[in-house]
């Protein structure tokens, strides 16, 4: 277990350290919005944009301003919470998000424990018949879900189980027949529900849930089976499990304490990282899905060329990547202390 005093400062570290990332990218979505675009106030405005919306929009934005005095006022917005109006609705942009993100969370935390399953239960059974055909199919099955497009994916789930097996609904987040829908709490659908112990609400947002999430697992579980059967692997051949093998311990126990413990270390941290790359992977899916979740919401502001949505999209998405990141970081050096440390094990940067 490492000590408080030597965890605080890699914990202050990695904190400013994310900071950093996140001014940096703050920075980079500021000066390809804004300074690189030859007529920034058109493009935010939109293409059929009158004369006074132009002008609205420039006053707003300050475009008209030095390109310092422009930042100062982006990261202030961002730093308030005042993100400004969506063009498309007249509603605020900070409203529309806190809507929609919860419904991209609840998905994003049901594929998580899907790939969660069976990254580890896959990556176990292929690291421990390594060479034998469970482990060749295995690999072969993880590799081409890995590969496909979630186009690909989400098309051919609602052509199997929603039209020649209609066993789940093709989109949508529950039915719109349900008469008493749960009152709104968390924002988390079938979390409300839950909570209200409302039977059918929860039922029904299981149901709707399911194929999405499904579909974003096995097109993602790749990365954390084949962390998982690498870590297997050197975790078999370890010194300690030969050890623990030559004193007589039981088959079983030397798998589920010395193997299968040890090769978790890794894997947990990659099962957070993917947590972010999820988040910007359910564009795709939710708009094949209609789920309506904040790449939906992102997909409109692309196709609709929205910048003022577009623009605190792609930061949330990237503050998600950032702060799952951290989580593995933080997280890792708790399984393994030298990392912390600065011994062996791995480095800081």
């Amino acid at each position: 277990m490492i000590a408080l005093r030597d965890f605080l400062p890699y914990l202050g570290r990695r904190v400013l350290g994310a900071i950093a990332v996140l001014i940096g990218a703050m920075l980079l979505v500021f000066f390809i919005s804004y300074i690189l675009n030859p007529d920034p106030a058109h493009l935010w405005a939109g293409a059929r944009a009158s004369k006074s919306t132009i002008a609205a929009v420039v006053a707003r934005y300050h475009l008209n301003q030095p390109w310092y005095i422009q930042l100062y006022y982006f990261i202030q917005s961002y730093a308030t919470g005042n993100l400004g109006i969506d063009p498309q609705t007249g509603k605020s942009i900070l409203s529309e998000m806190e809507f929609y993100f919860p419904n991209t969370l609840e998905l994003v935390l049901v594929s998580m424990v899907m790939i969660a399953i069976l990254g580890v239960a896959s990556g176990y059974f292929a690291g421990m018949h390594f060479g034998t055909k469970i482990d060749h199919a295995i690999r072969i099955f993880y590799l081409a879900t890995w590969s496909s497009p979630y186009y690909l994916g989400g098309f051919l789930a609602i052509l199997v189980f929603s039209t020649y097996i209609p066993l789940f609904p093709s989109g949508g987040m529950y039915s719109l027949t349900l008469t008493n829908q749960p009152a709104h709490i968390t924002g988390i659908y079938i979390l409300d529900a839950l909570i209200q112990l409302n039977g059918p609400a929860f039922l029904s947002g299981i149901q709707h849930v399911f194929m999405p999430a499904a579909v974003l697992a096995l097109l993602d579980f790749g990365l954390v089976a084949r962390i998982m059967r690498s870590s297997i692997l050197n975790a078999r051949w370890s010194t300690h499990v030969k050890a623990a093998r030559s004193k007589g311990m039981a088959e079983g126990e030397v798998r589920r304490n010395h193997i299968l413990r040890n090769a978790l270390i890794d894997t947990n941290t990659i099962i957070a990282v993917t947590f972010g790359f999820l988040l910007s992977g359910t564009i795709v899916i939710e708009e094949i899905f209609a789920w309506p979740g904040i790449g939906y919401f992102t997909y409109q502001a692309i196709v609709s060329i929205d910048y003022p949505v577009l623009v605190p999209c792609v930061l949330l998405f990237t503050l998600g990547v950032i702060v799952a990141n951290f989580i593995a970081d933080v997280f890792y050096s708790l399984l393994d202390p030298r990392i912390a440390l600065g011994e062996g094990g791995g480095s800081e940067g």
